[in-house]
């Protein structure tokens, strides 16, 4: 085989409709696109019905970095492992209890079910106190016995957590160490191997969700290796975490945990370098596919990044991840009037099966596709997905929404459909304020991204509706999330509690900390296998005033390593969030986090740029239905047009993986990179 034919790189992203590949032939320098169905509950078929269409045998293929929903997906639909807990005496409540918080503000009940149930949850006799002392030895009997009698119930994993271990980890070692010992599989998690941090109920959380997706997750790619090594496969498999870094197979067995939002997060990754190259390092992205549409901030051309997210309540996972807020409204999010009257938009879907009504499959309640489809927004004669749907019924989507919404509520059915993208655009821009405005940016200064299947269609209102004055749309919007697959770096992050006051901060025990991070870092790097053009580091204290309870993320740089420095950066930090600093009052240090990143090599995004130099024949004309009249919009092919064509609304862009509706008094513009940007005519 030529090493031509051994330089491939495949991004794979497995979704709910689709299993989308970006393929990157670095010696050729070219990259295409392949789009093949997802098979629900056995996401390995497609994903390896997509190697296949990648090159005749899967060992042309040198790397696959494969970003999967196989984790968030068994955490949401409660498709975990039976997992127990072994615990101090008197904290076998800490997963229920949490932070005394609920599902609902208001009212009388709130119902909560932890992952694992009380009778799966035992207590032994241990205790380290807050300072790191050992007040009372670990009873190895009795942690026998408990892991004994889990196994007798059925469990697959088990997670040992141990209060204040943080601290001090030898009680919780010991006692992981004889765990193992009579375990019959590797599903064992230490808490703090996981999450040595100081706040039990967010170690503990984190810690048993990563025990309880260690089976599903680590079974899932263990038979996805053994598939790929069958087909011929020799290369490295990586997999996208959810900071927008990747890491190995080996590692994401270890701490699945880390994949809770990996697909979502590769297309954010994705979103920043095109935005980046663009010119436009600001930008909000919204992924929107058939069920949810997931937003994230880009500032600076970097992602922004949460230390905790909530999976759904009570699922808190406290590890870097990118910020991502999710809502119910995608292209089969259903429409309905409730019982006072009011149009509501999701966030129940039709899903992909059966689908939208104009998809013909049975469903006769209508969606934001169907709306989409009856407004001519979408032709509905277009093959749907490549061919997986050789047309739609509008005339199915008309009868869906006149009886659901247009009858209810006095209206005929394309006034109907408007309302159903008023409301469903409406949610989509208070998503979009959730991640800026409410964090002190003004989303006016932000370029808004769409991506995925049917964010293309909203773009326009989008940027009427949050004030946003510049859209970037990518070459390829539906696969964005299998091209950040093959962009992102490699990253490992750890983190320590130091909590300390600054004063009393000890400067060489930090570098130390800092150097013990870095070099678990690196041997988590080494373990891929993969060649790194560099490697960068990220050094960050969580700090905060006396008395304070939530933290600053302070970043600071090996050659500031002082305590005049370090208090410094804090009060800048402290000002930049909240507009002043408190002069006077002590300041503590709580955790260091440090990141570790291998920088992957880069590809040129001009290898997606259009090749085409005339402008092409349009596909003709369309009538559509906006702001209550018929408007005819020209159809072009979108991925025809050539670097600096332009496009004025009213005009629908065609291509595979989506539409894109201009509407009257937008203008689209193809860049060098073959991005389409939108802009208000003058």
């Amino acid at each position: 085989m030529s090493a031509a034919q051994q330089s491939l790189v495949v991004g794979v992203d497995v979704g709910g409709t689709f299993t989308d590949l970006f393929v990157l032939d670095e010696k050729a320098g070219s990259a295409r696109v392949v789009k093949v169905p997802s098979t629900r509950g056995e996401e390995a078929r497609g994903f390896m019905n997509g190697i296949e269409r990648v090159a005749d045998g899967a060992d042309a293929i040198a790397t696959i970095v494969h970003g999967t929903t196989v984790g968030t997906n068994a955490l949401l639909e409660r498709k975990v492992a039976r997992t127990g807990i072994i615990t101090t005496e008197g904290f076998r409540d800490v997963l229920e209890m949490r932070r005394r918080d609920r599902p609902q503000t208001w009212g009388l009940r709130g119902n909560y079910e932890p992952v694992v149930s009380r009778d799966l949850r035992f207590e032994v006799s241990e205790r380290v106190l807050a300072d790191g002392t050992i007040h009372t030895p670990v009873d190895l009997d009795q942690v026998e016995t408990a892991a004994r009698e889990l196994l007798a119930l059925g469990c697959e994993a088990v997670c040992v957590f141990f209060v204040n271990a943080y601290a001090n980890p030898d009680n919780e070692a010991a006692a992981v160490a004889r765990v193992r010992q009579i375990w019959p599989n590797a599903n064992v998690t230490a808490a703090t191997e996981v999450l040595p941090e100081i706040r039990e109920f967010e170690r503990c959380s984190t810690a048993t969700l990563n025990a309880s997706l260690q089976p599903v997750v680590g079974s899932y790619l263990s038979r996805l290796e053994t598939d790929l090594k069958g087909h011929g496969f020799e290369g490295e498999l990586l997999v996208v975490q959810s900071n927008g870094g990747v890491m190995s197979r080996q590692t994401a067995c270890d701490v699945p945990v880390r994949t809770a939002l990996s697909g979502p997060a590769a297309g954010v990754i994705a979103c920043a370098a095109i935005a980046r190259a663009a010119g436009l390092p600001d930008v909000v992205t919204g992924d929107m596919g058939g069920t949810s549409f997931d937003v994230s901030l880009v500032a600076g051309g970097e992602a922004s990044l949460a230390a905790q997210t909530s999976i759904e309540f009570g699922m808190v996972v406290r590890a870097p991840m990118i910020q991502i807020e999710t809502i119910g409204a995608g292209g089969g999010s259903i429409a309905s009037v409730d019982a006072g009257g009011l149009l509501q938009v999701g966030p129940e879907s039709a899903g992909s099966i059966p689908g939208p009504a104009c998809y013909g499959r049975g469903n006769t309640r209508p969606t934001v596709t169907d709306a989409n489809v009856l407004l001519g927004r979408i032709a509905a004669d277009r093959p749907l997905g490549g061919g997986l749907l050789a047309q739609m019924n509008a005339e199915l989507a008309h009868t869906a929404i006149d009886t659901h919404v247009g009858q209810p509520l006095g209206l005929d059915a394309y006034a109907a459909a408007e309302a159903i993208l008023t409301v469903a655009n409406a949610k989509m821009a208070g998503a979009i304020r959730l991640v800026s405005i409410e964090r002190g940016h003004d989303p006016r200064k932000f370029a808004y991204m769409p991506f995925g299947g049917g964010g293309a269609l909203h773009v326009c209102a989008m940027m009427r509706e949050v004030g946003c004055t510049r859209g970037l749309i990518p070459r390829f919007p539906g696969v964005t999330s299998a091209l950040g697959c093959v962009m992102a770096d490699m990253r490992h992050d750890g983190v320590q509690t130091l909590n300390v006051t600054l004063d009393g901060l000890n400067i060489d025990e930090l570098v130390a900390r800092i150097d013990a991070l870095a070099e678990a870092c690196q041997a988590r790097l080494d373990s891929a296998g993969v060649a790194f053009e560099g490697v960068r580091e990220s050094i960050e204290l969580d700090m905060l005033y006396a008395g304070q309870s939530h933290t600053v993320t302070v970043e600071v740089s090996r050659e500031a390593l002082d305590r005049a420095a370090i208090g410094a950066a804090f009060e800048a930090a402290y000002r930049r969030a909240y507009g002043r600093s408190l002069p006077g009052i002590a300041i503590r240090v709580l955790n260091l986090r440090y990141a570790r990143i291998g920088q992957r090599p880069k590809f040129d995004l001009a290898l997606l740029a259009p090749t085409a130099t005339d402008m092409p024949a349009s596909l003709g004309t369309q009538r559509v239905y906006h702001s209550g009249q018929w408007w005819d919009a020209v159809r072009y092919e979108r991925l025809a047009l050539p670097i600096g064509a332009h496009v004025d609304g009213p005009a629908i862009l065609e291509q595979p993986d989506t539409t894109i509706w201009l509407e009257p008094g937008f203008r689209g513009q193809v860049d060098a990179l073959g991005n389409l940007l939108i802009a208000r005519q003058e």
